[in-house]
């Protein structure tokens, strides 16, 4: 039995990444260590936490002598990197708080595997979940491809950028096999709402502003969350080591045209007059450092592995905004913090 730690598991990204792992390889026992900030909400995780191959942890991964503890203890075959912090804004309040987590944790959890496995290294991994953030900002043309030059410009861009710098350099250094994947702006349900989509669902259901910033203009890629966890299973399973893989929706959107689109769904699945959420929408100062757009060329995981989204946005979008609507108590649980005392409940007793 493979026995794979997966970080953040109880996040956005890592709790549909750790769903899938324990329902689709029950021969694998999944160990999710989770730090649970406020990002990190083990309700995520309800339908699958009493399976037999699935195991939580909480923890730090910058506290050493815990992470060189449990992986003397449980001997970790593979390691699904996703623990962070990954919202921009919060990066430029406090951007000693991302060079911490997002460098010192990912060198931390490298050491570990380093010293467990001593150049043993058949049958085992790190895979590394980053950002397309790490390669800066586009003009109206081109698109982010794995050998793009990196050029990060914000703190927690300039933090995921380093930490995949030590990643590959642990991979020449000490022959660590490794593989990073750098994706583009996820959405889909369970999103905290700090990130554009969930943000806005929740304020229009609160008839609170939208807001902006700058012109609206700046452009994203948008991938689907689901979509997301099926490539990270594929390139952990398929991937060649030392290899980097750009993982994006095919989905370009400037913010406002998205926003627009939102609007126009909510209105529908609320019954209210077309028009009504748009009116929200309120032009904010721009933030520091803004990259103008991203886009994603994910040619390569495509052609070699197979992957592609199952989903259009306008598709995805619709099926986020019916869980939000469906699972309003999970919206409020998080809004006001209640859902931190979950873990207590559970595992406290």
């Amino acid at each position: 039995m493979k026995a794979i730690l997966i970080t953040g598991g109880a996040g956005f990204i890592g709790s549909h990444v750790v769903r899938l792992m324990v329902n689709k390889y029950p021969e694998y026992q999944i160990f999710n260590l989770d730090k649970l900030t406020y990002a990190g909400n083990l309700g995520n995780l309800q339908d699958i936490e009493n399976k037999e191959n699935y195991t939580f942890l909480k923890g730090d991964i910058t506290d050493e002598n815990f992470i060189n503890n449990i992986f003397n203890q449980y001997s970790f075959d593979g390691v699904i990197h996703l623990a962070a912090e990954s919202h921009v804004d919060r990066s430029i309040t406090d951007p000693l708080a991302f060079a911490k987590t997002n460098i010192l944790g990912t060198m931390v959890l490298l050491n570990a595997f380093k010293t467990l496995w001593k150049g043993q290294w058949e049958g085992k991994r790190f895979y590394h979940v980053s950002t397309d953030e790490v390669y800066g900002t586009l003009g109206e043309t081109g698109l982010f491809e794995e050998t793009t030059p990196y050029d990060p410009n914000s703190p927690y861009s300039a933090s995921k950028a380093s930490s995949d710098h030590f990643v590959r350099a642990y991979g020449e250094t000490y022959g660590i096999p490794y593989v990073i994947t750098n994706c583009s702006n996820n959405y889909g349900q369970n999103q905290f709402p700090e990130k554009l989509i969930p943000l806005f669902i929740n304020n229009i259901l609160t008839s609170k502003p939208l807001p902006v910033y700058g012109d609206g203009n700046y452009t994203r890629d948008w991938l689907y969350v689901v979509d997301h966890a099926r490539a990270i299973d594929l390139v952990y399973h398929k991937g060649v080591d030392h290899e980097t893989y750009n993982i994006g929706g095919f989905n370009e959107w400037k913010n406002i045209d998205l926003i627009k689109v939102l609007c126009e769904q909510m209105d529908q699945k609320l019954n209210k007059p077309k028009g009504t959420s748009a009116q929200l929408i309120t032009y904010v100062k721009d933030r520091p450092g803004h990259d103008l757009r991203y886009a994603i060329d994910a040619s390569k995981i495509n052609k070699e592995l197979g992957w592609e989204p199952s989903v259009t946005f306008e598709q995805g979008l619709s099926i986020t905004i019916d869980w939000y609507l469906n699972n309003k108590e999970w919206l409020e649980n998080v809004t006001s913090g209640n859902y931190q005392k979950y873990y207590e409940l559970q595992y406290q007793k």
